[in-house]
This record gives C-alpha cells, sequence and structure tokens, in this order.
C-alpha cells in the first residue's frame, strides 16, 4: 500500500492506494470530480441546510402538501425525453453491492436490470468505494471474473443484465478525498469517477452511463443532479441527454414533488422507483415528534395500508402520465435452509408482485436471484411480450395530500417482539456494516441501511414520545428500553460467536445504537455517525 505518485492540484487523497486503484484514481479522473465539487458542492450544501429548515417548519406542525408554486408544472403539457432500447424492458430488477462476485452473479442471474449500489447495501470504506469502481470498470469492458477460495470460477454470461449504479446520496460525503481542504460530495465521488470512466465505452457497447438516484427530498435537488449531469456530458463531449437516471422515490416529502421532480430531470430521466423501506423510515423521520404518526411494529407496515398503497400508485399515475417507467419496491427475502419457511416467502412474494402489475407497475426489484423468476412470472402474466405497461394511466385514481400522510393501519399494534427485533437488527446491521458489509443477511431478509434505520427510528420514535405502550399495557420508557437492550446485545454476541466480537465492532455498534435512540435530538441518517467509526 502507499499513496497517489502523482499531484493534483487542490485534491488530497487520504487513504490507501491499494493495487489496481491506479485504473480509477488516475489524475484526469481525480480533476474531473474535483470540478463538478468546485462548481457544485456550495449548492449541495444549502440544499441541506434547507432540509433542516423544512424540517423544523415540519416540527412545528407545517404539514406539507402539493406546492403551488409549481402548479403550472403539474398543469403543463409535457413528457420526459426517449428513453433508450435496453431500458424499456425492465421487469424484474436485481440489487446488490458491487463486490466482485455479486457483480457477476447478478448480471448474469436473468434479471433484466441490475442495480449495483454504492449507497444503502454498500458499507463506504475506501476499500469498498474504489474496489467496487474497479469492478464495475471491468464489467463494463465485459473483463471481470472471480476465482473464490474453493476454486470455483465466476464470468459473465453472453447475455446479462443491463447496468445501472447508484451514488450515495446528497447528504453524505466522501472523507478519504478533499478538494481545496473540503471532504468530497459522495455522490460526486461516485457518480463522477463512473461517468468519467465508462459513459465513452457504454455508448461504444450500445448502452450508456445508467443510473439510480437516491434519497431526494424536493425538486431542487433533482434540479442539481440534473446540473450536474449536464456539466459531467459537456466536459466529456458527450450528447446532452447520454445520461439516463430512474429516481428512487423513497421520502415522503418526495411524493408531493413527483412530477416536479420529472420535470427537472425530464431530459434525464427514465423511471421511478418506489423505494418502500426507505419512504417508510422517511415518514417516521420527519414526522417524529408527532403522535400521530406513531409506527406499530415494522412488519405490520404493508404495501397494503392505506398511506403505503396511495404513495405506491401515485407514482405509477404520475409517472405514465409523462411517459417515465414506475418500477416497484423491494423483496427483501433470502432462501434458508427450511424449505417450508421458502415456500411461504415464495408466496408472499409472488402475492406481492401480483399486486405491483395489477397496479401498472413495469418492473420490480428483488434482492436475491431466486427471486427472479418468481418476481419475472407475475410480470410476465400481465406484460406478456410487451415491455411495459405505460398505457396504464389510472385515470380512475384522485389521490390528495392527507392521502399520503394519514397513519391509519387497522389492528395496529407495538409488541415486545417488534422491540426487541428492532434493537437486535438495528446493532447487528450496524456491526456489519462496520466490518465493511453493508448487505447484511438476518433472519431470511437482506438488511440494508434503509431498513435498519427503520429499527433505529422506530425505538426512538416509541422512546421519545409520552405514553407509547406495548400491546402488553407496559409503557416504552427507558427503563423498559434499557433492559431490553442488555439482553438483545448479548443475544447479537451470541450469534456472531467470541471470534467476530473480538475485532470490537459489536461494542462499537451498540454504543452507535444506543446513542442514537436515546439522544433527544434525532440523527438523521445512522450512517454519518457510523461513518465516523469505519
Amino acid at each position: 500500500m502507499s499513496q497517489l505518485t502523482y499531484s493534483v492540484p487542490g485534491v488530497e487523497i487520504n487513504g490507501s492506494f491499494e493495487a489496481g486503484f491506479e485504473t480509477i484514481l488516475t489524475a484526469e479522473a481525480l480533476e474531473f470530480i474535483a470540478r463538478l465539487h468546485r462548481k457544485f458542492n456550495a449548492t449541495r450544501k444549502q440544499l441541506l441546510a434547507d432540509r433542516v429548515k423544512r424540517q423544523l417548519a415540519i416540527n412545528n406542525g407545517e404539514m406539507p402538501d402539493f406546492l403551488m408554486e409549481t402548479a403550472s408544472v403539474r398543469s403543463g403539457d409535457w413528457q420526459v425525453a426517449a428513453i433508450p432500447d435496453d431500458l424499456q424492458d425492465r421487469r424484474t430488477e436485481i440489487t446488490g453491492p458491487v463486490d466482485r462476485k455479486m457483480v457477476i452473479n447478478a448480471l448474469n442471474c436473468g434479471a433484466q436490470v441490475f442495480m449495483a449500489d454504492l449507497e444503502d447495501a454498500s458499507s463506504p470504506s475506501w476499500h469498498n468505494c474504489v474496489d467496487g469502481q474497479i469492478n464495475l470498470f471491468d464489467a463494463v469492458r465485459r473483463q471481470i471474473d472471480f476465482t473464490a477460495s474453493n476454486g470455483k470460477e465466476y464470468k459473465l454470461k453472453d447475455k446479462t443484465a443491463v447496468l445501472l449504479v447508484r451514488p450515495r446520496g446528497w447528504h453524505l460525503e466522501e472523507k478519504h478525498m478533499t478538494v481545496d481542504g473540503e471532504s468530497i460530495s459522495g455522490s460526486l465521488f461516485d457518480f463522477g469517477l463512473y461517468f468519467f470512466h465508462n459513459a465513452k465505452e457504454l455508448l461504444f457497447r450500445g448502452s450508456g452511463p445508467y443510473y439510480y438516484i437516491p434519497k431526494l427530498e424536493n425538486y431542487r435537488e433533482a434540479r442539481l443532479w440534473n446540473e450536474v449531469f449536464v456539466e459531467a456530458q459537456k466536459q466529456l463531449g458527450v450528447p446532452n441527454g447520454t445520461v439516463k437516471v430512474t429516481v428512487l422515490l423513497e421520502t415522503i416529502l418526495a411524493s408531493f414533488e413527483i412530477e416536479e421532480i420529472l420535470y427537472e430531470l425530464k431530459d434525464h430521466i427514465v423511471g421511478m422507483n418506489a423505494g418502500r423501506w426507505d419512504y417508510i423510515f422517511s415518514i417516521i423521520k420527519k414526522f417524529r415528534n408527532h403522535r400521530d404518526f406513531i409506527m406499530p411494529d415494522r412488519a405490520q407496515v404493508t404495501m397494503g395500508v392505506s398511506f403505503m398503497k396511495a404513495y405506491a400508485e401515485l407514482l405509477v399515475k404520475l409517472c405514465h402520465k409523462r411517459g417515465a417507467h414506475a418500477i416497484g419496491g423491494m423483496s427483501a427475502f433470502i432462501p434458508s435452509k427450511d424449505e417450508a419457511a421458502n415456500q411461504l416467502a415464495f408466496e408472499k412474494v409472488a402475492q406481492d408482485k401480483s399486486n405491483e402489475a395489477a397496479q401498472g407497475y413495469d418492473g420490480t426489484w428483488v434482492a436475491h436471484p431466486f427471486l427472479v423468476s418468481v418476481a419475472q412470472k407475475e410480470f410476465d402474466k400481465v406484460l406478456g411480450s410487451r415491455p411495459h405497461q405505460k398505457h396504464v394511466l389510472r385515470g380512475d385514481l384522485q389521490i390528495n395530500g392527507t392521502d399520503l400522510i394519514t397513519i391509519d393501519i387497522e389492528g395496529s399494534k407495538i409488541t415486545e417482539a417488534g422491540l426487541r427485533l428492532n434493537i437486535n437488527v438495528g446493532i447487528l446491521y450496524i456491526e456489519s456494516w462496520l466490518q465493511g458489509v453493508g448487505a447484511a443477511a438476518l433472519y431470511n431478509l437482506m438488511e440494508d441501511a434503509a431498513t435498519a434505520e427503520i429499527s433505529r427510528a422506530q425505538v426512538w420514535q416509541w422512546l421519545h414520545n409520552d405514553d407509547v405502550r406495548l400491546s402488553d399495557g407496559r409503557e416504552v420508557d427507558r427503563a423498559l428500553y434499557s433492559e431490553i437492550f442488555k439482553e438483545e446485545k448479548e443475544k447479537a454476541a451470541e450469534l456472531l460467536g467470541p471470534k467476530r466480537v473480538s475485532s470490537g465492532k459489536l461494542e462499537i455498534a451498540a454504543r452507535l445504537f444506543d446513542k442514537m435512540v436515546r439522544e433527544q435530538d434525532f440523527k438523521d441518517f445512522l450512517t454519518l455517525d457510523a461513518y465516523k467509526e469505519l
């Protein structure tokens, strides 16, 4: 290991320079993303400050609604730009982190799209971030292969999924690279390196630089991304509109600005995805101080409850109105050794995907290759040989702002089991993240940062609102929490085993979780504090 052997004015790399990093961390690439940082970082920071102001307004009772200022956008006659041929059929998409074996398996699994995730399913260690870019670089050029410790070899099939890349959200920074003494945006780092190295190569191969954009809260944040795309394309000399993006609709505030986000990105956007887990987390986070928004056990917050169904169907209606795809949410189930449990889970996944296809979605997400055929079968029934169903306009659907924020779940309850699961999963996920693994297989589900955020946020919400009680009548107070936290930490240690515990990451994870749920001031993202320990 060493440092860079050359100097880029104003740029410092504080992470180790490992073998192979020279492919990605070239002087030209670092200069490219430094220019993006200098041009756009001030706006990014202002938008993050605006999020804080909006949160204070919500804390004071100002509820969101559709915007008066953008009524002309919603009533206007416009469509998003033409969608490339290789993004027309997206009936099944698989997601996962960017380690080499995962990239190969996901591209080979039979899904139409693989979303390579540099965000919620990845732990952003310096090694993971740069090594992931190397793996993507090699995948684009079909020169990626992998030999496991048991000698098994992995390589790409002739036909593979279309590659989309999810960079980190606007709120995250890359601490290992500074520009003029300031940490670079994780978004610009991830987006810029992939674009710089691969845009022209992808075009040569008949595809393009395609992305998933996470965590947007309003149309102004979408506008900033659009400005980044325009500038990046200009610098590299590729036509405007070459970048194509799908936006994850995963915040409650963005659900009031769907058409505005589509409009701001209309030259580059091809669709939206129902990011259901982050969406639930966003509702808890934004309305955390209001008793009307207290959520029950997370297992009860399904896509069938009224406010989640309203959000899901509104996404389909407005995307199709503007000529964009609507992509359904994640099935996080992963197979186990228990065949009876597998069969029950497969049935639930099939029903979930059947519901999405019936609502008008053009495709959906899964977390494991075994689920690709299950999801695809349900969309095949509805789509047949058609690539999508954007002709389904849902003119029958009338959804107002109240529908999106009325948290009404019949028979809802908070149970001791739900509280225990949240604490246990929260600790175990953070421990995994600190170990460098951002997609953790826990209890037959693929947990990522979004699902862990639900667990953490729910415990905070239950603990910090007055007189929140379990189904057996006990109040969720600090004494009860402390007792259960101690027991669940011990269970986590037992599950991990002495060798894993000896790394010290469990202690750090438990301390971080405990601190974040006890503090009066809610931390917007658990990864911000955890990143300091990575």
